[in-house]
C-alpha cells in the first residue's frame, strides 16, 4: 500500500511544482539526483571516476508534449557525448525513447535516436535505451530491434526488467542477436496480469535471467544493491570461470556508496547511474518506492547535515 501511494504520488504535476520550491525536498533529492544541469552532474561524474568507477549520464524526464521538446532532448543527448568526450569522462548515456517523441510520431523518434547514435558512434561510445512502464515495453524493443541495431550495433542496449513475466523470452532473443542488455527488477507500478506482484517470484526471475545473462549474453550489465544477488553473481562467475572484465554491476547514484567500493576493490567492473535534470520528483519517488528504507536512511542524512 505505501510502495504504491509513493507510486500515485510519482506522477502527480501539482506535488512536483510545489516539491520542487521546497529547499528541503531538494536536499533530500540531492542523494539520488546530480543536480539540475549538465555541469552539476559532470562534477558527480568526475567523481565516481576518481573512485574507480565508470558512469551512465542520464537527462531526466519521460513523455514530451511537442515535436521541439523531442528533438531539444537529442540535442541535449548529443550535448551529453560531446562533453564526456572533450572531458574524457568514463561515461556513457541513457535515454528514454518518450524522450525523443515516441509518444508523437515514430518515424520522428528514430530520426531522433539515430542523430543521438550517430554522435555516439563516431565517439566510440554507447547509448543504453531505457526501458519504461510495460505499456512502452514492445513498442521499445521493437524500434531498437527493428529500425537501430542492424547499424548500431556496438552502440546500442536496452533494459529488461526482470518483474514482467515476457522477460524470459526477451533475454533469449536479445542474447541471440549479441545486444548488451542492463538487466533490473523494474521500478513501475504495473498490473499483476503482466508482472509478478511478489518480490520472492521477482528475485527468482532475476537471478534465472541473470546467471543466462551472464553465461551467454555480451558483456551484461547486472544492475542490483541487492546484497544477495550480488553474493549470487560473484558465486556464479566464480564456479563458471567467467573472467570480471566480462560483465558490470551497476547502481544508482547515491545508493549503497559502501558497497560500490567494495566491488571495486574487489576487481569488479562498476557503473553508476547518474540521473539529472528539473524533472528529478518522479525519478526519486519511484526510487522510494523501490525501497521505502530509503526514507529514513536520506532524511537521516539531510537533517544531520543541515545541523553541521
Amino acid at each position: 500500500m505505501f510502495r504504491a501511494g509513493l507510486l500515485y504520488l510519482s506522477e502527480q504535476r501539482q506535488v512536483f511544482r510545489f516539491v520542487r520550491s521546497n529547499g528541503l525536498a531538494k536536499r533530500f533529492a540531492s542523494r539520488f539526483v546530480a543536480g539540475e544541469t549538465l555541469d552539476t552532474a559532470v562534477v558527480a561524474v568526475r567523481d565516481l571516476n576518481a573512485r574507480g568507477i565508470s558512469a551512465s549520464l542520464d537527462l531526466l524526464g519521460e513523455s514530451v508534449n511537442n515535436k521541439g521538446e523531442a528533438q531539444a532532448a537529442a540535442d541535449t543527448a548529443v550535448a551529453m557525448l560531446d562533453r564526456i568526450a572533450a572531458e574524457k569522462l568514463n561515461s556513457n548515456i541513457s535515454v528514454k525513447l518518450t524522450q525523443l517523441g515516441l509518444d508523437l510520431d515514430h518515424d520522428l523518434c528514430v530520426a531522433n535516436a539515430r542523430r543521438v547514435l550517430d554522435k555516439a558512434r563516431s565517439l566510440d561510445t554507447f547509448v543504453r535505451i531505457d526501458m519504461e512502464g510495460s505499456a512502452y515495453t514492445q513498442r521499445t524493443l521493437d524500434l531498437v530491434e527493428h529500425s537501430l541495431f542492424a547499424d548500431y550495433p556496438k552502440s546500442v542496449g536496452v533494459v529488461i526488467q526482470s518483474y514482467l513475466y515476457r522477460s524470459t523470452a526477451d533475454i533469449d532473443r536479445l542474447i541471440g542477436l549479441g545486444m548488451r542488455v542492463r538487466l533490473c527488477k523494474g521500478a513501475y507500478k504495473e498490473p499483476s496480469a503482466v508482472a509478478y506482484p511478489a518480490k520472492a517470484d521477482v528475485d527468482r526471475a532475476y537471478v534465472a535471467l541473470m546467471e543466462a545473462m551472464l553465461s551467454k549474453a555480451s558483456y551484461p550489465a547486472i544492475a542490483t544493491h541487492d546484497e544477495a544477488m550480488i553474493a549470487r553473481a560473484k558465486a556464479y562467475v566464480k564456479s563458471q570461470g567467467i573472467g570480471a572484465e566480462r560483465f558490470e554491476f551497476q547502481m544508482l547514484y547515491g545508493v549503497r556508496r559502501d558497497l560500490q567500493d567494495q566491488l571495486v576493490a574487489a576487481g569488479y567492473r562498476m557503473r553508476v547511474y547518474v540521473p539529472f535534470g528539473t524533472q528529478w520528483y518522479p525519478y526519486l519517488m519511484r526510487r522510494l518506492a523501490e525501497r521505502p528504507a530509503n526514507i529514513a536512511f536520506i532524511l537521516g542524512n539531510v537533517v544531520k547535515e543541515g545541523l553541521k
